[in-house]
């Protein structure tokens, strides 16, 4: 079942009553994708002055985003679409599954404050499940692969040796499936895409697959959690 085809059922069902859709907020148990307390990379990139960029995919942008739009460190977040063309990078092209996108987040972050690795280990343990081919949840589709787009050989070295570490580790009960590749270009979504978890935390599909992201994201990396978001509305990059 599609994001869009979940959204249209869910909002049906809202309207038997939201006593429902606080069950789903409270109750983080319910997630479409369990976390998973993993250990952190044995090798990670080397703090640098400035901005830095990361760009990863983990099913629907929304609860991604979210989640790093929680966390300590990341100057910006933004929804949008990496692995396919700039004439395709609209939503609903890349949802027939035909355009190479994924749907991504592109986060900006502090060296400093956070580190590549850190970034990472969050994706794998909170955000979503890497052992999901071309799906998470309830969306199905190479739009929804797991993926990490590369922007620096050093991000390579740390994103091929984390997965390897991890497999090693057997953390998961699958083989990790995210595809590490160079990115090529990265693309923002429809402003309407943007901040999404925020602004509709009651939103069925949020309630339920995205809310529990951040609570875990709270949970497992309370050092990294900040409870007010970085929303790209008011987030200010320098470079």
């Amino acid at each position: 079942m599609s994001r869009s085809q979940f959204s249209r059922l869910s909002l049906c069902a809202a309207a038997i009553g939201a006593l429902a859709i606080t069950a789903f907020v409270v109750s983080p148990s319910l997630a479409a994708e369990d976390a998973v307390i993993i250990p952190a990379p044995a090798v990670d990139a080397q703090a640098s002055d400035g901005t830095q960029t990361a760009v990863i995919a983990g099913g629907c942008f929304w609860g991604v985003q979210g989640v790093f739009q929680h966390t300590a460190g990341v100057v910006n977040a933004v929804s949008g679409y990496a692995g396919g063309s700039k004439s395709t990078a609209d939503y609903n092209i890349v949802s027939t599954g035909t355009t190479g996108h994924a749907e991504s987040v592109q986060i900006k972050y502090d060296p400093k404050k956070i580190s590549y690795g850190k970034i990472l280990q969050i994706f794998f343990s909170v955000a979503h499940d890497p052992t999901q081919l071309n799906r998470q949840g309830p969306d199905s589709g190479t739009q929804y692969r797991s993926a990490i787009f590369t922007t620096s050989d050093e991000q390579k070295k740390v994103a091929d040796a984390y997965i390897a570490q991890l497999n090693a580790a057997k953390v998961y009960k699958r083989p990790i499936v995210t595809k590490v590749g160079p990115l090529e270009g990265f693309y923002p979504a429809e402003a309407y895409h943007q901040d999404y978890l925020t602004l509709h935390p009651n939103q069925p599909y949020i309630a339920f697959n995205d809310i529990p992201k951040v609570e875990n994201l709270k949970k497992i990396f309370a050092d990294n959690y900040i409870e007010k978001p970085t929303l790209v509305s008011s987030a200010k990059v320098t470079n």
